[in-house]
């Protein structure tokens, strides 16, 4: 049985959170090139500075950061991956209380909405 799901202030939000294994829930392209990297991706595993992007017949590594703006103070994601730069707004993120089980959209510069989810 699953456990509730929290929001978790993104303001506040200890990058640690981001690390992991994450499963592609689902995702909405708009603009983005629905032949990219991440828009092939089933799966990012987001570690210490390094990113894995996993899909059908690809994958690609690169590195990844936070950025925070200094207006609301809003996380980003910075991916340095080998098809190119991008940056994602971390739009929301929810976990268990013990941290078991999580779930993270994000909102892409190419417009792309992603829903990640763990385990």
């Amino acid at each position: 049985m699953s456990d509730a799901l929290f929001d978790v202030n993104l303001q506040q939000l200890p990058d640690e959170f981001l690390t992991g294994v994450w499963q592609v829930a689902s995702r909405v392209l708009n603009q983005t090139d629905p032949g990219s990297v991440l828009a092939l991706a089933e799966r990012l595993a987001l570690e210490p500075g390094r990113v894995q992007v996993q899909g059908p017949d690809l994958q690609d590594q690169g590195q990844w950061l936070v950025q925070r703006d200094t207006l609301l103070n809003r996380p980003y994601l910075e991916l340095a991956l080998g098809q190119g730069q991008t940056r994602a707004l971390v739009t929301r993120l929810r976990r268990s209380r013990t941290g078991s089980e999580s779930q993270l959209n994000l909102y892409f510069q190419s417009g792309m909405e992603m829903q990640l989810t763990q385990p």
